[in-house]
């Protein structure tokens, strides 16, 4: 897979919170997808060494069906600190080389991570769909801004995730009786289509399957 970078990756945080701001502008959420979907992937990371080395994970699954299809791992030096509001630019380097052995291009990526609801709306999907002008969905496991109303313990359940009044995603039950995750639009796909693909890329955990595969092998389990 060929990756255009769209900036350096050696920057202060005042020079990351700039790039936020300028590529936000260029992030979409309605629906643009280029063709009909047939492979959809899963990135994650995993730290070593204390966090000096970054360890990359992306796993390819068709769909609907989910069978993994290719996996690629890398690790590269960790170049940016842990900042809250600023994971992309320590993650997405090593995901990038990940994402280029890959020879199966996906569809659609689902991070395990936040997208449009950020401070900035530019979490980590909204930075790699940008990057790679890809449909992506950013599919965290815990909160980070904003408020909603209780929802159902049914899965399929969802509520809006609001911050400043505006719906920035949806809290979403993948599963029966377990805790929700937190869906927002990364780029070119609008909130209700990603609860859609979430839910079908989830059969049967909390998480997609997308992202219990890339975990794992991030995480070298």
């Amino acid at each position: 897979m060929q990756i255009n970078q769209r900036h350096n990756w050696n920057l202060s945080t005042s020079e990351a919170k700039a790039i936020q701001e300028e590529l936000q502008k260029e992030v979409i959420t309605e629906d643009k997808f280029k063709q009909p979907i047939k492979y959809v992937a899963g990135v994650d990371m995993g730290f070593e060494a204390d966090g000096e080395i970054s360890r990359a994970a992306v796993a390819v699954l068709s769909f609907p069906d989910l069978e993994l299809q290719e996996q690629s791992i890398v690790r590269r030096a960790t170049t940016f600190p842990y900042i809250p509001g600023f994971l992309s630019f320590r993650e997405i380097p090593a995901v990038l080389d990940a994402l280029e052995k890959i020879n199966t291009i996906p569809d659609i990526i689902l991070c395990d991570g936040q997208g449009f609801a950020h401070p900035r709306r530019f979490g980590i999907a909204c930075h790699l769909g940008i990057i790679l002008d890809m449909p992506t969905i950013g599919v965290a496991k815990s909160w980070l801004i904003g408020e909603y109303a209780e929802l159902s313990q049914a899965r399929g359940s969802w509520q809006p995730l609001i911050h400043n009044e505006e719906t920035i995603g949806a809290v979403l039950r993948t599963r029966d009786n377990v805790k929700p995750v937190y869906v927002s639009s990364g780029h070119r796909i609008k909130l209700q289509t990603a609860i859609d693909y979430v839910l079908r890329c989830t059969p049967k955990y909390r998480l997609p399957e997308t992202t219990r595969i890339a975990d794992r092998l991030a995480s070298a389990r």
